[in-house]
């Protein structure tokens, strides 16, 4: 078991992580870890990610009220209070803004189509929070709802919300979020997206039981836009339709309309 000595280097050093990946500018994001069950450490208010020192860390009871600490507390404690309530499992938590994942909240847009078999693996689906002002209720009030059932939650013009049984583990689940954004966005410019199918995903729910470092409580995405039998395999059929004799002149006929 990390030591509190432990957890506050952790904090500095992903809260660093954070800003050298750009996923948080100037004094955005803000992280924390449960030291037990009366106590939570959690980054101060008013300080650049990339600057913190293990010292200047806050530790706070599970009402947020200041227990130890030279600074004050982040203004958004009560979104990690609220996870750590709903949520027993989870030791660790990171709030940052990542440009990609925050371009698709500010676009209203969520991360629920099942496009990348890793990331139905490791966070099934991630949803969109409507919009709350920072550091109100409203803002805890938007996410409620989906913390239970979710392990990655965009908020809507604000950033996203990550957590796990560590804050290594929900570190890491900030950057898939990063990551699968960039690639959805990707999908977005070529005008096309070819999700998985129910046969895919039914898979993939029996390989996440197996999958190592793989604790996600959200349920696997709709196939949306597919049907049972998955896009791969209907994919393949068309392939093989096109490639027939029959098929071929009008095949090529299509082609030629699109050049």
């Amino acid at each position: 078991m990390s030591s509190e000595r432990q957890y506050r280097r952790e904090i500095a050093s992903f809260g660093k992580m954070l800003h050298e990946r750009g996923y948080v500018a100037a004094m955005d994001g803000n992280l924390s870890v449960r030291l037990d069950e009366q106590r939570i450490l959690a980054t101060p208010t008013a300080m650049s990610k990339s600057m913190m020192r293990p010292s200047d860390m806050v530790i706070v009871d599970l009402e947020g009220r200041h227990i130890s600490g030279r600074r004050a507390v982040s203004s958004e404690i009560a979104m990690h209070l609220l996870i750590y309530k709903l949520r027993p499992d989870v030791q660790g938590i990171v709030h940052a803004h990542p440009p990609t994942a925050t371009g698709f909240a500010a676009a209203g847009i969520a991360l629920n189509q099942p496009l990348v078999c890793e990331v139905v693996i490791g966070l099934g689906s991630i949803p969109l929070a409507k919009y709350g002002t920072p550091g109100t209720p409203e803002l805890t009030d938007a996410l409620e709802p989906l913390i239970p059932q979710f392990d990655a939650i965009l908020m809507s013009n604000h950033g996203v919300v990550t957590y796990a049984d560590t804050l290594h583990h929900a570190y890491m689940k900030m950057e898939t979020v990063e990551h699968f954004s960039q690639i959805a966005l990707v999908t977005h410019l070529l005008g096309r997206q070819q999700p998985l199918g129910h046969e895919e995903l039914e898979k993939l729910m029996l390989a996440r039981s197996k999958y190592q470092g793989s604790k996600s409580a959200a349920p696997l995405p709709l196939a949306v836009g597919c049907d049972g039998a998955g896009n791969h395999r209907e994919a393949a059929r068309g392939e093989s339709e096109d490639s027939s004799p029959e098929s071929t002149p009008k095949s090529r006929r299509a082609i030629a309309r699109h050049r």
